[in-house]
C-alpha cells in the first residue's frame, strides 16, 4: 500500500505543473512492483491506493470549479476504481504460463492491460474522463516523437513498459542477478531516448496562415457567466485591437478568440453584432469566436464556434460534440439531485452537436477556404474528435476554451500538454487560445513557442504552418484501441483459465 500511494503521488508530478516526466516510469514501477505475485483482493486495495494518491491531487482543480470538495472527491474516487481494475485484472493476467514465465511478454501485457483500462475510462460512462493518461505527461519528453505512430496508446504504452523494465531491474538486483538486472536497465533507458531520434514532419505543405489570438480576460473571476458576458466580449473586441497594433504592417489572416469569448449571442444581439463586426472590419479578417446558442422553446443549449466575416455575419457553426457531464450537464438530473444540490447550479442543459470539429475559414491572402480543426475546451482530451476533425481536412488545430472557472489551478496547463500532445499526434500547428489563459502557440512537434500567463489580458501573433499529410495515427484511427482490448481480454482469460485449473498459482 506504501509503495502504491507513493507510486501515485510521483506519477501526478509527472504532469503539469511540475512535468518531471522520468517520475512517471517510477510511480508506475512502484505501483507495479507492489502487484507482485498479489492476489486479486489485495491487488484491488493497492490499485485504489495509487489512483488516488494520483487523481486527487491532479483534479483538484474540481473544487475551484465546483465551490465543493464532494465533487473532486467523488471524481477522484470514481478514477481511482479503473486503477483498481487493472490492478485486479494484472493479479488473474500474471496467471497465465505464457505471461508469467517471459519477463518481455509480462511487460507488455501490463501495457496493453494499462491502455485498455486507459481507454475505457475516457470513454464509459457518459463519455468518460481522459484526464490522466500517462501519455500527456510525456510532453517535455523524447517519447512524444512516438505520438505521430501510435498516439496516446502507444505513448502510454511505452511509459508502462519502461516502468516495468525498471520494475524488473530492481527485482534482479535484489537477488542479485546483476546482469539480466542491466539489460533490464539498459531496456528501459532504450526505451526512454530512442525514441527521440525519430524524425519529425513540422514544415508548411499549403502556405502559411497568419494568425493573431486574443486572450480577453475576464472582469470578476468566478462570478456569474450572465453577469460579465457583454464585458468579456468587449475585452476581447479591445484586445483586438492590440493584436492588430502588434501585428504591424503585416495583414492577419484570421482573428482567433476563445470559448465564450461571446457567450450572449451576437446572431441574435444587435449590441454584440456591433462589437463583433466592427473587430472584424477593424481586422479585414474572418474572426472565429465562441458563443452560446439557446433554441427557441427549449430548455437546453449548444456551445458553438462561428465565424463572423464583417458585414456578413456569422456563417456555419461547429457546436461542441462533447458536453462535460457534470460541468456542463447533468444526466439523470433527478437522482443526482437527491445526492446533491449542487447539480442545480447547472440550470441549463448543453447538449451535443453531430457535425465534426472544423471550421472553414475563408482567407484572402490564399484566395481558398482553410479548413481549421475546432475542438473546444475539454474535447482536446478526446482522440476521435480532433482525429476526425484532421481526416476531414483540418490543416490547423485550434482549440479555443474558458478555464475561467478553475482559478490558478493547474487545470489550464495540463489542457495545454493535451494541445501538445494533439499537435505531434497529427503534425498539426497548434494555437490553445483561452479567455483567462493559458493560450499558447504550438509548432507541429509540440513544441510551445510562445505562451501567456493566467488572469491576464494578452495577444498572440503568429505565422503558422498549414498541413494536409496523415500521420500513421491519424491514419489507424480506432484500430490500436480495438487491439488493445483484443489483447487484453486474451491475457485476462488465459490468467483466469489457468487459476481454475491450477488453484495454488
Amino acid at each position: 500500500m506504501i509503495l502504491a500511494a507513493l507510486g501515485g503521488w510521483l506519477t501526478n508530478l509527472a504532469f503539469p505543473d511540475r512535468n518531471w516526466w522520468p517520475l512517471a516510469f517510477a510511480g508506475v514501477a512502484l505501483l507495479l512492483t507492489a502487484l507482485r505475485k498479489t492476489s486479486p483482493g489485495r491487488a484491488a486495495g493497492t490499485g485504489l491506493a495509487w489512483g488516488l494518491c494520483f487523481f486527487l491531487p491532479h483534479v483538484e482543480w474540481a473544487v475551484d470549479a465546483t465551490g465543493s470538495a464532494l465533487p473532486w472527491i467523488a471524481l477522484s474516487m470514481f478514477q481511482a476504481s479503473y486503477i483498481a481494475g487493472f490492478a485486479v485484472l494484472w493479479a488473474y493476467a500474471q496467471r497465465a504460463a505464457w505471461i508469467c514465465d517471459q519477463a518481455l511478454v509480462r511487460a507488455a501485457t501490463a501495457a496493453v492491460l494499462w491502455v485498455a483500462v486507459e481507454q475505457l475510462r475516457g470513454s464509459w460512462p457518459f463519455g468518460g474522463f481522459p484526464w490522466g493518461y500517462l501519455a500527456f505527461s510525456q510532453t517535455d519528453a523524447p517519447g512524444l516523437r512516438l505520438a505521430p505512430y501510435g498516439g496516446e496508446i502507444l505513448v502510454s504504452a511505452v511509459v508502462v513498459l519502461v516502468a516495468a523494465a525498471l520494475a524488473a531491474s530492481w527485482q534482479l538486483a535484489l537477488t542479485r542477478s546483476t546482469g539480466p538486472g542491466a539489460l533490464a536497465a539498459a531496456g528501459a533507458l532504450a526505451l526512454t531516448i530512442g525514441p527521440g531520434l525519430l524524425p519529425v514532419q513540422a514544415e508548411q505543405e499549403t502556405g502559411r496562415l497568419r494568425i493573431g489570438a486574443v486572450q480577453g480576460d475576464v472582469p470578476t473571476v468566478g462570478a456569474p457567466w450572465v453577469k460579465q458576458a457583454r464585458q468579456v466580449t468587449a475585452n476581447h473586441a479591445r484586445g483586438t485591437e492590440r493584436v492588430l497594433a502588434s501585428a504591424g504592417a503585416e495583414k492577419l489572416d484570421v482573428i482567433l478568440w476563445p470559448e465564450s469569448a461571446a457567450d450572449i449571442d451576437p446572431r441574435i444581439d444587435a449590441a454584440q453584432a456591433s462589437l463583433v463586426d466592427a473587430a472584424a472590419a477593424a481586422a479585414g479578417a474572418p474572426v472565429l469566436l465562441g458563443t452560446q446558442r439557446f433554441p427557441d422553446g427549449e430548455d437546453v443549449r449548444f456551445n458553438e464556434m462561428i465565424v463572423w466575416q464583417a458585414g456578413e455575419g456569422a456563417g456555419p457553426a461547429y457546436a461542441k460534440q462533447h458536453p462535460v457531464p457534470f460541468g456542463e450537464f447533468v444526466p439523470y438530473r433527478n437522482f443526482f439531485r437527491q445526492l446533491t444540490p449542487l447539480v442545480d447550479r447547472i440550470a441549463t442543459d448543453m447538449v451535443a452537436g453531430a457535425a465534426p470539429a472544423v471550421a472553414t475559414i475563408p482567407i484572402e491572402r490564399l484566395a481558398r477556404s482553410v479548413p481549421v480543426v475546432t475542438g473546444i475546451c475539454f474535447e482536446v482530451a478526446y482522440a476521435d474528435i480532433i482525429r476526425e476533425g484532421v481526416r476531414e481536412g483540418g490543416e490547423l488545430i485550434v482549440i479555443p476554451t474558458n478555464n475561467a472557472s478553475f482559478g490558478r489551478s493547474q487545470e489550464s496547463t495540463q489542457q495545454l500538454a493535451m494541445s501538445r500532445f494533439r499537435a505531434a499526434e497529427h503534425a498539426r500547428a497548434t494555437i490553445q487560445i483561452s479567455t483567462v489563459g493559458v493560450s499558447a502557440v504550438i509548432t507541429p512537434d509540440g513544441e510551445v513557442v510562445e505562451r501567456t500567463e493566467l488572469f491576464t489580458a494578452d495577444e498572440l501573433v503568429a505565422t503558422l504552418p498549414l498541413r494536409t499529410t496523415l500521420t500513421p495515427a491519424t491514419r489507424l484511427g480506432a484500430i490500436p484501441e480495438l487491439g488493445v482490448y483484443v489483447l487484453a481480454a486474451a491475457a485476462v482469460v488465459a490468467g483466469v483459465l489457468r487459476g481454475a485449473r491450477h488453484p495454488d498459482v
